[in-house]
């Protein structure tokens, strides 16, 4: 995690790719840095510190999961998205709730082997390099090899008898060492990434298998059978393989186990899970659709259960998954809802208890839809023209242009269903629908997309009396 982020620096990096939505964005960058602040606590205090849960309220397409998904990434934590309606009490068909946590647990340890793995690239690269030069010119007999560091790299080193007089009256080995390091020049200036080399490789091994899915669960019976299959597979040694390729997809294949070979996975299974326990954050989505009181027939009979199953892992609990057991008392959780039928107040007393602080999301107004569409790093308008620029199409956006594309957004949320920012991608798809089709037909140059040509592509959509024939 990135422990020297201040909210308001956080903050200001939410605003990069987040237009608006003040309130919630410092309810999240005080949450985080409460984290970081917690872990500098004394071990008597640091564990009586829980995170303060959140719940975000606003129509869908404002900006809840962005919000959650960007902080995340911003200070490098585990993160999944979950919606609530995929749960149900366990003896239903769905997913039990505890894979919420295992999925985050997987995240955690790719998250962290990807650090690692990046730590030793150079010295499994420079394995690679001394592999795929055996397989083009293999070792005369009785040569010894050593590993040891050169130049601050761990190379394979071929002992070869010293040369004695002249040259050219070198050994065979010494005529081969000057081969091989002739073809080290070729290789790194990629003039043999065509040629074909057979090696011996290596299956990769399937993760180790910590638990069994439960009844119910992911997958159910069924996913207990591959969980067994995996037990037994992971512990039968695998046999290399003799394979012809290509040096390209030799360099690839050489790397990616000598990787394996140096990353002590131990220790990485073992940041990976403190990370998660530490830092990991689970957004669950959609909460608002199993509030409300019970009615007692159709999908309702499950709501309160639903609440129940996940009220322990709010609380604090701890899973096995199959990288070991994963606490689940320092994870912060991050619910959110429309809540247009139901309120916070409809969750199980218990539940809300867990979710102290609650923020409310503004719906998008004409001035927010015209800041998206300028102000975020990768918005629209620029997405769009690097799309088209591979096609040698040159897009131009005016600002009349983007004017009108937010008035005809902000009008088509009025008319029909609110969906907030979701609402831009469709009216600019459908205002460059003509473009982008002619553009791979060889059509190219500049077009300025300006507010005379947003209302000709528009116009009899917008008149129509069903918009949402055409718009999303």
């Amino acid at each position: 995690m990135t422990e020297n982020l201040t909210p308001r620096e956080i903050v200001a990096e939410l605003d990069r790719y987040i237009v608006g939505q003040s309130a919630a964005k410092r309810a999240v960058a005080i949450a985080l840095r409460n984290r970081a602040r917690r872990l500098k606590l004394g071990p008597e205090l640091r564990d009586e510190v829980s995170p303060k849960n959140i719940i975000m309220m606003g129509p869908t397409g404002v900006g809840k999961t962005e919000i959650a998904r960007r902080m995340a990434r911003i200070v490098r934590a585990p993160f999944v998205k979950v919606e609530a309606t995929k749960y149900t009490e366990v003896g239903y068909v769905g997913r039990d709730v505890e894979s919420m946590v295992r999925d985050l647990a997987d995240k955690g340890m790719a998250m962290v082997k990807e650090e690692k793995s990046a730590e030793v690239m150079e010295p499994a690269r420079a394995r690679a390099e001394e592999r795929i030069l055996d397989a083009l010119l293999p070792a005369p007999a009785g040569m010894s090899r050593e590993t040891r560091m050169v130049d601050g790299t761990l190379r394979t080193v071929y002992n070869a008898p010293a040369p004695e007089g002249d040259e050219t009256s070198n050994s065979p080995e010494q005529r081969w060492l000057r081969s091989r390091e002739k073809l080290r020049v070729k290789l790194n200036a990629g003039e043999l990434e065509d040629r074909e080399v057979e090696a011996k490789v290596t299956p990769p091994r399937p993760a180790s298998m910590g638990f069994f899915s439960p009844m119910g669960g992911d997958g159910g019976m069924m996913g207990g059978e591959n969980d067994m299959k995996s037990l037994f597979e992971s512990f039968m040694p695998k046999r290399p393989r003799d394979a012809r390729m290509t040096v390209k997809q030799a360099r690839e294949i050489f790397t990616a186990e000598a990787v394996e070979e140096l990353l002590d996975m131990e220790k990485v299974k073992e940041e990976a899970l403190q990370r998660v326990q530490d830092g990991g954050i689970i957004f669950i989505d959609e909460i608002d659709k199993i509030a409300g009181r019970e009615s007692g027939q159709g999908r309702d009979v499950s709501r309160e259960g639903v609440q129940r199953d996940i009220l322990p892992i709010v609380e604090g609990s701890v899973v096995n998954t199959k990288h070991g057991p994963v606490s689940t008392d320092h994870v912060l959780f991050i619910a959110a809802g429309a809540f247009h039928l139901s309120k916070p107040g409809d969750l199980i007393p218990e539940l809300q208890g867990r979710f102290p602080l609650r923020v409310e999301l503004e719906s998008l107004t004409v001035e927010d839809f015209r800041a998206i569409l300028r102000e975020p790093e990768n918005n629209l308008p620029r997405q769009y023209s690097a799309l088209l620029a591979t096609e040698n199409v040159e897009l131009v956006f005016s600002e009349d242009g983007l004017d009108e594309l937010a008035a005809s957004a902000f009008e088509a949320n009025q008319q029909h269903e609110n969906i907030g920012a979701r609402r831009l991608h469709t009216v600019v798809e459908k205002v460059l629908e003509e473009i982008s089709f002619d553009a791979g037909d060889g059509v190219t140059g500049r077009v300025i997309i300006d507010a005379a040509y947003v209302k000709t592509r528009l116009e009899g959509i917008l008149q129509a009396q069903d918009l949402s024939r055409f718009v999303l």
